[in-house]
């Protein structure tokens, strides 16, 4: 599957949703997707063009906005795809993709806590790497690393 081909096929599913599909090599393209309409991509993309395998979800941090980046594989194509929508930094939040990839679980996870982006209907959005209470966001740029504290270190004598 070309781009244009990718493009052809989401056209009339998405209408202005659909930003554009980039060229991307190696794979079926990069579509951009407004974030309103996460479920119909994601429906459209797993239903009708089989990319039934969620590799990966991604955050990214660029101040102003931060951007959302799907992984998709279709065993049928043989091919990747990618999906990438923006959100606005103080707004930081998209629909959760785990209604139609379970696989999205953790993923989402992750760039929550890492990026602080909310996936909204999320079933289970809690800390997965970080303490239960933890209050930042290490990959966000805005997060500034404390000053190291002086660790005691106990020795056990044997």
């Amino acid at each position: 599957m070309q781009p244009a081909d990718l493009e052809q096929a989401l056209r009339p599913r998405l209408g202005e949703h659909l930003l554009g599909v980039e060229p991307f090599e190696g794979t079926a393209g990069k579509v951009r997707f407004d974030r309103s309409a996460a479920v119909a991509t994601f429906r459209a993309l797993h239903d009708e063009l089989g990319f039934t395998h969620l590799a990966m979800i991604g955050g990214i941090d660029w101040v102003a906005h931060r951007e959302v980046v799907y992984t998709l594989w279709s065993d049928a194509a043989k091919q990747y795809v990618f999906l990438s929508t923006t959100v606005p930094a103080d707004d930081a939040h998209v629909e959760s993709a785990s209604g139609v990839w379970p696989s999205a679980n953790w993923h989402e996870r992750e760039a929550w806590e890492m990026v602080d982006i909310t996936f909204d209907h999320h079933p289970d959005l809690r800390h997965l790497l970080m303490p239960d209470g933890y209050a930042f966001h290490p990959l966000l740029r805005s997060f500034k690393l404390h000053e190291p504290e002086e660790l005691e270190v106990k020795v056990r004598h044997v």
